[in-house]
């Protein structure tokens, strides 16, 4: 069985291939601003390099947030169109899985955190067997601290981004093989019915939030 895994959801690219549990190819590139322009290029090379044809994939696994708004909207069109277009299986993750996942040491627990800015993070909590004790969300970063105060046991905060006085951070690498041997079994649905996991509202929506209630 081929899986084609994408997450565009920050400013990197990660993409692989895995055939049965063996990664036969993978991609981990920092496009930032190119990530619209370069992703697709970048996903069919990665095709060529592992001879892979489009119909060779049987799912999809594809990473529909949060995170960077723009980025969700990517990787999610990407996957999509391909699943509809060629009629192929395919599951959603959310990115604070595949980082809670991919930590390479050993903790109670796994705190993916990704920075929202103003003092907001998106984040969740996991035990060591990756089972959700904090469902993901959009939290204020000292009301997440405040939380840690009552788990019972070690700890540590997986990102790529920066932030201070949190302590001990994990840099976030994904493991695909990791990542895709806990999900593939997820359950596939409807290319059309899948939905950008944001957790806040956009700018956009907030500003006509404000309007509603002036």
């Amino acid at each position: 069985m081929k899986i084609l895994y994408l997450d565009t959801s920050s400013s990197f690219l990660y993409c692989a291939i895995v055939k049965d549990n063996v990664l036969i190819g993978e991609l981990k590139l920092k496009l930032e601003k190119d990530l619209s322009t370069l992703a697709l290029s970048e996903i069919n090379n990665l095709f060529i390099v592992t001879s892979t044809t489009p119909d060779d994939i049987d799912k999809i696994l594809v990473v529909n947030g949060p995170g960077s708004f723009t980025g969700i909207r990517i990787g999610l069109t990407i996957a999509k169109t391909y699943a509809w277009g060629l009629n192929k299986k395919i599951s959603t993750i959310s990115s604070l899985e595949a980082m809670a996942v991919s930590c390479v040491e050993s903790f109670d627990y796994y705190i993916p955190i990704i920075d929202a800015r103003r003092g907001y993070v998106y984040a969740g909590i996991y035990d060591k067997d990756y089972n959700q004790i904090l469902s993901n969300q959009y939290i204020k970063l000292d009301v997440l601290q405040a939380t840690l105060d009552n788990l019972p046991g070690t700890y540590t905060f997986i990102s790529n981004d920066s932030f201070d006085n949190l302590g001990n951070i994990q840099r976030y690498d994904p493991d695909f093989l990791k990542i895709v041997a806990k999900y593939n079994d997820k359950e596939e649905v409807n290319p059309h019915g899948i939905d950008a996991l944001y957790l806040k509202l956009t700018e956009a929506e907030e500003k006509q939030g404000e309007v509603q209630n002036a």
